[in-house]
């Protein structure tokens, strides 16, 4: 059987939706298990992806890794899970290796695929450079997938809902507050992205890069130089060292696209650049480039995006 962890402090995520489907796709037999305050109409959505069963500690705080390891790990060993799967966000990159050594159990750490018939699953490698395909040959295999990699695909079986408790023991974390992102759609969710850089020339001028964003109904990001001098805020940051996001348009305006940029943006389907710097790295990358001043063209767009949603709607 799989265990999938899902986070539901804020509902029901995309990812978590994905995790659940990944799931159903290795077995018939899928569990979900959460800490937080999502409602049970809420987690029965997670049904009509596949899952059988869901249990919800509402007693821990999903945010102190050291108890959800323990909670996890000890649901794994009395369920016998053979995989546990994770979605490769914060929570999973903090929580799936403290589980690969509590359980001794093998773990493939940003999956992009399905396991092949020989039981390999693609990993993306060296930022984006290269693709590994890495084979578990452990009892129990853990797996945190990257969100947007695998469609979506309904899978509906009845699914019951339990509440649980236990004493996991102390923790030596204290959280003190939590920050939550501010904006309707999470980055590494967003299908649609609009980012822009230091070619923007100031913070006065996002405005035409969240009109853009609004009529395409897409999340707004930035490079790494912006964040820093305070033009955005640091959870729009993506990159190598900001978030990694696999949209299926990203639209760069005003970035040069340095290779630590382009390592946490290369899984796009589609990347689109604007720059007026025809020798920007980032156009070698592009599927689509525009040479122009984004004061230009960004409006312009955003007015026949605009122009193309009201003709068909």
């Amino acid at each position: 059987m799989v265990l999938v962890y899902i986070t539901s402090q804020n509902g029901i995520s995309k990812s978590a939706l994905e995790a659940v489907s990944y799931a159903r796709k290795l077995s018939k037999e899928v569990t979900v298990i959460t800490c937080g305050t999502a409602s049970e109409k809420e987690l029965a959505v997670l049904g009509q992806y596949g899952a059988n069963s869901i249990l919800v500690n509402r007693l821990i705080n999903g945010d102190d890794q050291q108890q959800v390891t323990r909670l996890i790990s000890d649901f794994a060993l009395s369920l016998s899970a053979e995989t546990i799967l994770f979605s490769h966000d914060f929570t999973g990159k903090a929580i799936a290796p403290r589980l690969s050594v509590r359980l001794k159990a093998g773990l493939v750490s940003g999956a992009i695929s399905l396991p092949g018939e020989d039981g390999t699953i693609k990993v993306n490698v060296f930022s984006g450079k290269a693709m590994a395909h890495v084979k578990v040959n452990t009892p129990v295999k853990i797996i945190s997938l990257l969100p947007n990699s695998i469609p979506l695909e309904l899978n509906e079986s009845a699914c019951s809902i339990k509440e649980i408790d236990g004493d996991f023991g102390a923790t030596s974390i204290t959280i003190i507050s939590v920050k939550k992102p501010e904006g309707a759609i999470p980055l590494p969710e967003a299908e649609l992205v609009v980012s822009a850089g230091r070619g923007m020339k100031g913070p006065e001028n996002w405005a035409i890069i969240e009109n853009l964003a609004s009529a395409l109904g897409a999340a707004t990001a930035c490079s790494r130089p912006v964040a820093d001098i305070g033009w955005r805020p640091h959870h729009e940051h993506v990159g190598q060292t900001g978030v990694a996001i696999r949209p299926n348009l990203y639209i760069a305006v005003g970035i040069s696209g340095a290779i630590q940029h382009l390592a946490g943006v290369n899984g796009s389907k589609v990347i689109v650049v604007v720059n007026t710097d025809s020798e920007a790295p980032f156009f070698k990358a592009a599927d689509y480039g525009v040479i122009g001043d984004a004061f230009d063209v960004i409006p312009k767009l955003t007015e026949a995006v605009i122009k193309f949603k009201s003709s068909n709607s």
